[in-house]
């Protein structure tokens, strides 16, 4: 009998393994997402007040919480509608990847591009989004991309940057509006955590790690 053990791999693009995780991932998303409406409209119908209370506050010790807080709250609707699709295209392909690297890759997203905010921000803003999270999810890709040799995470940052190009810039101070701070230092945590938590690499003599099949009587 002729076995493929790659096909039980979930990190190898194209075996039914991968594929499988990744449909995982994306209905997991995908159930992140209306948890995020229902915090927002939430936040109107009771006038709660929601962002001033919990977003991050640079430079005050008030708005320190905020750093734990604020990926879960938008500016309005079209906020939230802008951040919903890439949160979850990039979150899908970094949580294929294993629930315990996506949920210590994000806490360390959320601390670095939070107090990234909080130290370097104007202390008259009140900053709130996803954002920095996306552009963490990027950093990881990317660096996954660079450091597990792993072609399909670097593809999908191409796509994104095709698709997103526009908001890369976000990096830079460009739009008063717009938190660069949260952007870049969400984008840096990413690429943090992608070195933290890499995949190590199997030994040479692990038989899972050759393109060819195992063969058994």
């Amino acid at each position: 009998m002729t076995l493929h053990p790659a096909n039980g791999d979930p990190h190898r693009f194209g075996t039914e393994a991968f594929y499988a995780s990744i449909g995982r991932a994306f209905v997991a998303m995908c159930a992140v997402v209306p948890v995020l409406f229902v915090i927002e409209g939430l936040d109107q119908w009771l006038g709660a007040g929601f962002d001033a209370a919990a977003g991050i506050i640079p430079q005050r010790i008030e708005g320190l919480d905020g750093v734990f807080f604020s990926p879960f709250l938008h500016h309005g609707f079209d906020h939230l509608y802008s951040n919903s699709i890439p949160l979850i295209l990039l979150g899908t392909f970094v949580l294929a990847a294993g629930a315990r690297r996506f949920l210590w890759s994000t806490l360390v997203i959320v601390l670095v591009s939070g107090l990234g905010v909080w130290f370097t921000g104007s202390p008259n803003t009140i900053v709130v989004g996803a954002s920095g999270v996306i552009f963490g999810y990027l950093g990881i890709l990317l660096t996954r991309g660079i450091f597990e040799r792993s072609w399909w995470n670097f593809a999908v940052f191409l796509l994104v940057g095709l698709l997103y190009g526009g908001q890369l810039v976000g990096v830079l101070p460009t739009d008063e509006r717009i938190s660069w701070q949260g952007h870049l230092f969400g984008l840096l945590g990413g690429i943090v955590a992608a070195i933290i938590f890499r995949r190590r690499r199997p030994d040479l003599d692990d038989p899972y790690r050759s393109e060819s099949p195992m063969t058994m009587p």
